[in-house]
């Protein structure tokens, strides 16, 4: 699935890199991992606000910044009313005002509208539900801030702060967007089939507890960020502590032709690789001595590829059981070690602090 999800926010002929940003990771309680899915398109975990609309074809989606509701002075003051005909002015005029509202989304042709969620006051009142459930425009409010900016690159709409400018352009455009029910554990708002995609999909992860839901979704982070290493650097290398068990020998040898600080600083290096399949070895439940002293013999006789085979308990060729791991991973681990002790080492004095 994570493998799926790259692919369809990347061209694979000429991407260099993948940003996590276009895929977005959706939680909903209920359900098993089994039901996780990849959806094409926007999962939005926000119910339908009118519950008569579930179901839009052809949708014209817009995305309004500002609130369905009777306006509010920035100061606090206070209203008199002091006869019925006074009350009934108040009244109209507020319908008035939310039907005009409604009346100019309707007529840019909308059917399905997305309200950004307010802290001020409400960002829908019944009365303006009531008149675009009367239009038959399908209505998903409290959109949270920092959901705007994959909405609108998923379906193509634009986000609008005021109603003069809720114009025709500033809809995106979908084939389809409908509730889903969730067989009891909850409904999902899913988008589908947008013609003008931004190359983003979204992930939908389930799970029959928090706990269950957080560590699947940690997974999939670390997928993605594995297939992301992979975009960047196109190269697998064999897993199981081969490649550092190869590198400490090829270093040994090295070291042999130095001389002086720098041989005793070479072997130090090789050594310090060999704490990687120590460590696979004795995670494995094997004798981490034995064990590198076997990988090392095998690697000295040619077999580069020979590793610790975990699942066997023993050593094999890693590359048979089709155990690898990104090249740039190896790479960067080793560089940021390395600049990590270089910076140690030119520390002349540490200064105690309370």
């Amino acid at each position: 699935m994570s493998v799926n999800a790259v692919m369809k926010v990347i061209d694979p002929a000429t991407a260099t890199s993948v940003d996590l940003r276009d895929i977005k990771i959706v939680k909903k309680l209920g359900g098993t991992i089994d039901d996780c899915e990849l959806v094409e398109g926007l999962v939005l975990t926000q119910k339908v606000a009118n519950s008569g609309i579930t179901r839009v074809e052809k949708a014209k989606i817009g995305l309004i910044q500002f609130c369905l509701s009777a306006p509010k002075t920035d100061m606090d003051n206070q209203i008199v009313v002091s006869d019925y005909v006074q009350m009934d002015r108040v009244l109209r005029e507020e319908r008035s005002y939310i039907l005009n509202l409604v009346k100019q989304i309707k007529k840019t042709g909308c059917n399905v509208l997305l309200i950004q969620k307010s802290i001020l006051r409400d960002a829908l009142s019944d009365l303006a539900l009531h008149f675009l459930n009367k239009m038959k425009i399908m209505v998903i409010k409290d959109i949270e801030r920092e959901d705007i900016e994959f909405i609108c690159k998923t379906i193509g709409t634009k986000p609008v702060a005021h109603i003069d400018q809720f114009t025709t352009d500033m809809l995106g455009s979908a084939e389809l967007a409908e509730e889903i029910n969730l067989n009891g554990s909850g409904k999902l708002l899913k988008i589908t089939g947008c013609t003008s995609p931004g190359k983003t999909v979204t992930i939908v992860v389930r799970g029959s507890n928090k706990l269950v839901i957080e560590e699947a979704e940690r997974s999939i982070h670390d997928a993605l960020c594995v297939i992301r290493c992979l975009v960047k650097k196109r190269a697998l290398i064999a897993g199981g502590g081969a490649p550092e068990i190869e590198l400490a020998l090829r270093l040994t040898e090295y070291s042999r032709t130095l001389s002086g600080m720098e041989s005793y600083c070479v072997r130090a290096f090789a050594d310090a690789m060999e704490v990687i399949p120590s460590t696979l070895a004795e995670n494995a439940g094997l004798n981490p001595i034995s064990t590198v002293t076997e990988l090392r013999n095998r690697h000295a006789q040619g077999e580069k590829t020979t590793g610790i085979n975990v699942r066997k308990g023993g050593i094999s060729n890693i590359l048979e059981e089709l155990v690898v791991q990104p090249l740039l991973v190896s790479v960067s681990a080793l560089t940021l070690a390395t600049e990590t002790v270089r910076s140690i080492l030119k520390i002349d004095d540490v200064v105690n602090t309370r």
